[in-house]
């Protein structure tokens, strides 16, 4: 049986690790990831509040 995946903050983190968190579970490198982040942004205009939402509800490794 395989392992179930968990969304949860990295311990490879750069402020509160929900870039790497998402990166590990979407198996994703977490430098592209915070290039999305970054993107997010400053085009869509969400992202700083998206980021703190996934800050503050994320568990944790």
């Amino acid at each position: 049986m395989s392992e179930v995946k968990r969304l949860k903050k990295s311990r490879n983190r750069v402020i509160c690790g929900v870039c790497g968190g998402l990166a590990e579970y979407l198996d994703l490198d977490p430098t592209v990831m915070r290039i999305i982040w970054v993107l997010l942004l400053l085009f869509a205009g969400g992202g700083l509040l998206l980021y703190l939402i996934f800050a503050l509800i994320m568990p944790n490794e």
